[in-house]
């Protein structure tokens, strides 16, 4: 398959009503008995006779084995000594050539989820990914003529395009990713919708269309496990370190302003040093402090 012209696409085969068929076919028994009946109350039967008796009973045989039943979201393909004739959507009791072989196939939504799946993410850590995905038959003639087993194509289609996602993303932020960059665990809808695209790119020649793809497992691999959140730990203690800091400084930076306007107490630079390395003990430590009453002068 080179191009989308060489694809096999479906047309549709129009089929008859099979109730009609049904009656014709119960009008020709019935015939075919009344003569059969006739004849055998006849000393000598004439071949005409058994001629018409044959043709009926022919004409009810034909007309029973062209029958075929479809359910909703259920299509039948046609072929006729290899060749495709088409595709009959139509639903219920159907009639069509009885030289057909009529293959049914679903056009019904079905859901699938890969295995979890172990894989390298961006950074080539090794992490576990699982996805379900929404899939159902577009083309029945691609799905059918295109490839060996379309259900077997789409399981292994779906795991090898949730292997080159997890490829393409790294499992969470770090330093070494660019500002604003997606990750599996950040951007979980735009992941999501990268999913499905590359399903849909490599479904098209198969006739099969996804209609939903999520990620339903994502995880490190256990042998990294601990390590990587432990990384975790640290780096949202990191943070929170660095939040408070700021906040720190920001409060002593409030109260020296405030010292200073209201003229309470003139410190030189080695006393507001004095003060500011106190304070930031105090604001940024993580355990409570006891505190010392200075009794004697300022400078005592």
């Amino acid at each position: 398959m080179t191009s989308s012209q060489q694809l096999r696409v479906e047309r549709p085969l129009q089929s008859a009503n099979g109730y009609v068929f049904v009656l014709l076919a119960i009008a020709m028994t019935a015939i075919g008995a009344a003569i059969v009946y006739g004849l055998m109350q006849q000393e000598i039967p004439s071949a005409w006779t058994w001629l018409v008796s044959g043709l009926a009973t022919a004409v009810a045989i034909f007309c029973q084995m062209g029958l075929y039943m479809l359910q909703p979201n259920e299509a039948a393909i046609l072929t006729l000594f290899g060749h495709y004739a088409g595709t009959d959507r139509s639903e219920g009791l159907r009639w069509a050539n009885p030289f057909y072989v009529k293959r049914r196939i679903s056009l019904r939504s079905r859901n699938m989820n890969t295995p979890t799946l172990k894989v390298n993410d961006k950074r080539g850590n090794p992490v576990e990914i699982g996805a379900a995905l929404v899939w159902k038959v577009r083309d029945s003639a691609q799905a059918v003529f295109e490839v060996d087993d379309y259900e077997l194509f789409v399981r292994t289609q779906a795991e090898t395009a949730l292997r080159h996602l997890a490829s393409v993303y790294a499992y969470d932020d770090g330093e070494d990713l660019g500002v604003g960059e997606l990750t599996l665990r950040s951007g979980l809808d735009a992941v999501s919708g990268a999913l499905r695209n590359e399903l849909q790119e490599r479904f098209h020649g198969a006739g099969v269309e996804v209609q939903d793809a999520k990620l339903t497992h994502l995880a490190y691999a256990p042998e990294i496990a601990q390590v990587m959140l432990r990384r975790q730990q640290a780096e949202a203690i990191i943070s929170a370190r660095s939040k408070i800091v700021q906040g720190a400084v920001s409060m002593v930076s409030a109260a020296l302003k405030g010292l200073a306007e209201h003229e309470i107490v003139v410190l030189d630079d080695e006393r507001k040093a004095a003060m500011v390395s106190n304070l930031l003990v105090v604001l940024c430590s993580d355990k409570d402090t006891q505190p010392i009453v200075n009794a004697g002068t300022l400078y005592g």
